[in-house]
């Protein structure tokens, strides 16, 4: 059960400052809720790079949620963190010196942040949902780009 949800605004958004800084240390989790994410209508704006859960990865698998639950989490992170580089370098060099990954890294980025994160305010998603959204947005990938996934998994 939770017991105490602390908030802490950052001066300038800025997560390095001493308060939430420290304040990390003492909690289970953090929900790091983003200005920008925001500002471009993504609700709830939870950014999922700085948050975490130190509780996650005893309260997940097959005796809990589901199987493929653990991997698929990984999964979607490493390709968040890889469009979110690949938007940032679509912003220096531009969309035609992009790669193939690079372009399906930013298009996961997109449709991750409006199909996955985002949900209106009255929608009501189970982890089941939640999971069998995620491999349809991880389809986005080739297989063989799919690397924290085990191969019995993908077929």
């Amino acid at each position: 059960s939770i017991t105490q949800i602390p908030i802490l605004t950052m001066p300038n958004d800025d997560i390095t400052h001493p308060i939430p800084d420290l304040t990390g240390y003492i909690t289970e989790g953090q929900i790091y809720i983003d200005r920008q994410m925001h500002n471009r209508g993504i609700y709830p704006p939870i950014n999922v790079l700085p948050s975490l859960s130190r509780l996650m990865k005893s309260a997940i698998g097959e005796k809990y949620t589901r199987r493929d639950h653990s991997d698929v989490s990984n999964q979607l992170y490493a390709k968040y963190a890889i469009g979110k580089d690949a938007q940032a370098m679509k912003s220096v060099v531009g969309e035609e010196s992009l790669t193939a990954e690079d372009r399906y890294s930013i298009e996961f980025l997109e449709r991750f942040e409006k199909d996955f994160v985002s949900q209106r305010r009255d929608e009501s998603r189970s982890i089941e949902e939640s999971l069998d959204k995620a491999w349809e947005l991880l389809s986005i990938f080739p297989e063989e780009m799919l690397n924290r996934i085990p191969l019995e998994l993908l077929r």
